[in-house]
C-alpha cells in the first residue's frame, strides 16, 4: 500500500505511542546516534558500502536538480517562502520514483513506490513553501525503510549519518537558504531550531565522550568556527548564528542557551532523545503528517485515514488538529534567512 496518514486524534496518538512501529523508528534513531558517538563528521566507517555510495548518489542527483529552478523573484520582494521551491519540489515528486528505480534495480514497483513517498515528504511542503521536523522525520523513515528493504545495512550505521544525513543536510540549507522556506512550525525561538532537530541529537552524542569540549562552548565564535566541519552540533550552531539578525544566543534562541548549561554532552544527548519523543513523536500537529506504509505499520485500533479540505488560500491539507501557534497550516512564519539576507544586501550610505 502506499504510505498514508492515519492519526487524526488525541486517542489515535496514544495508540502510536505505545505501538511496535513507535518503538522501533525510536531503536533506528538511537542506534544511529550510538553509531556516531565519538566520531567527527569525517570519520566514516571504511570502506564505505556500495549501497551507502548508492544513497549518496541519489541524493546528488537530487541536488542538482535545484540547479534547474533558479529563484527569478525579487530578492527584497517577500520575506515569506520563495514560489520557485514548488518547481523543485514537483520535479523531485515526478523524477523521484525512477530514481528510486535506478539507483535501486532490486526492489519491486511496490516497495519503489513506498521508499518514494518518505523521500519526496523530506524536502519540505510545496504549498505552504514551508519545512520542519515532520520533513526531516520522513527522511528518516526512507532510510529506515531502505534498511528494512535490504538497501542498507545494520553496519553501515556510522555511514548513514556521516555521510547520507548529513548530505540531505546540507541540500536543506541550499534549500532553507535559496527558497527562504518557511518554518513548519511558529515555536521560534522556543525551539533548538526553525527547521531542524535530528543534527542537535546527533551531533550531542558525537561530542558526548570529547574531554575538553563543553556544552558551553557553543558561546565562543571562535570554538564555533573552528569546530563547525567537524561536528554536526557546532555546525548548526554556526549556521543559526548566520541567519539570526540579533546578536546574541540568548536571545534568539533560548533554549540552546538553556541547554549550554548542562555539565556533560553525555546528559545532552540524553536530555535530546528524551526531547524528541516529547516535542516530535508525540506530538499531534506533527504526527498527524505521519506516512504508514507495509513497513512503518498503523497501530491497530487507529481511527483511520485523515480527510483532505481547501483552505479559503486554495491549499490543500489533511482535515486536522490546529493549534494556536499554527505548526502545519495556520499562521505563515516569515523566513530568518530572508531577514537576514534583507539585512545583508542593505548597503548604506557612507554618511548614514
Amino acid at each position: 500500500m502506499r504510505p498514508e496518514t492515519r492519526l487524526v486524534s488525541p486517542d489515535d496518538l496514544e495508540l502510536w505511542q505505545t505501538s511496535k512501529c513507535f518503538d522501533d523508528l525510536v531503536y533506528f534513531i538511537e542506534h544511529l546516534a550510538h553509531a556516531v558517538e565519538g566520531h567527527e563528521n569525517s570519520d566514516y566507517e571504511q570502506p564505505i558500502g556500495s549501497n551507502v555510495s548508492s544513497v549518496n548518489d541519489l541524493l546528488g542527483e537530487i541536488e542538482q536538480i535545484i540547479k534547474a529552478h533558479p529563484v527569478v523573484q525579487d530578492a527584497g520582494s517577500t520575506r515569506f517562502g520563495k514560489i520557485e521551491f514548488r518547481d523543485f519540489y514537483q520535479e523531485v515528486s515526478e523524477r523521484t520514483p525512477d530514481l528510486i528505480k535506478t539507483h535501486f534495480s532490486g526492489l519491486s514497483d511496490e516497495q519503489t513506490e513506498e521508499v518514494s513517498a518518505y523521500l519526496i515528504e523530506s524536502w519540505g511542503n510545496s504549498s505552504r513553501i514551508d519545512y520542519g521536523s515532520g520533513h526531516e522525520l520522513n527522511f528518516v523513515c526512507f532510510l529506515y525503510v531502505l534498511q528494512e528493504f535490504g538497501v542498507l545495512k545494520i553496519n553501515d550505521s556510522r555511514n548513514i549519518v556521516l555521510i547520507l544525513f548529513r548530505r540531505y543536510l546540507k541540500i536543506m540549507r541550499e534549500l532553507e537558504t535559496l527558497y527562504w522556506l518557511e518554518p513548519a512550525g511558529s515555536h521560534g525561538v522556543w525551539g533548538l531550531d526553525d527547521y531542524h532537530f535530528l543534527p542537535f541529537l546527533f551531533g550531542a552524542f558525537q561530542l558526548a565522550p570529547h574531554k575538553y569540549l563543553k556544552p558551553k562552548s557553543i558561546h565562543n565564535r571562535e570554538t564555533i568556527e573552528m569546530f563547525a566541519d567537524r561536528y554536526l552540533y557546532f555546525g548548526c550552531i554556526d549556521f543559526i548564528n548566520s541567519v539570526k539578525t540579533t546578536a546574541a544566543l540568548r536571545w534568539h534562541s533560548p533554549m540552546l542557551d538553556d541547554i549550554s548549561g548542562v555539565k556533560k554532552w553525555s546528559k545532552v544527548a540524553e536530555g535530546m532523545i528524551k526531547m524528541y519523543k516529547a516535542e516530535v513523536l508525540k506530538k499531534l500537529p506533527i504526527m498527524q503528517h505521519f506516512l504508514f506504509g507495509d513497513v512503518l505499520k498503523c497501530p491497530t485500533g487507529v481511527s483511520g485515514k485523515g480527510a483532505v479540505h481547501e483552505h479559503e488560500n486554495g491549499m490543500a491539507c489533511n482535515d486536522h488538529l490546529h493549534n494556536t501557534w499554527g505548526d502545519c497550516c495556520g499562521i505563515r512564519v516569515p523566513s530568518a534567512v530572508a531577514a537576514s539576507t534583507a539585512q545583508k544586501s542593505h548597503k548604506p550610505l557612507p554618511f548614514d
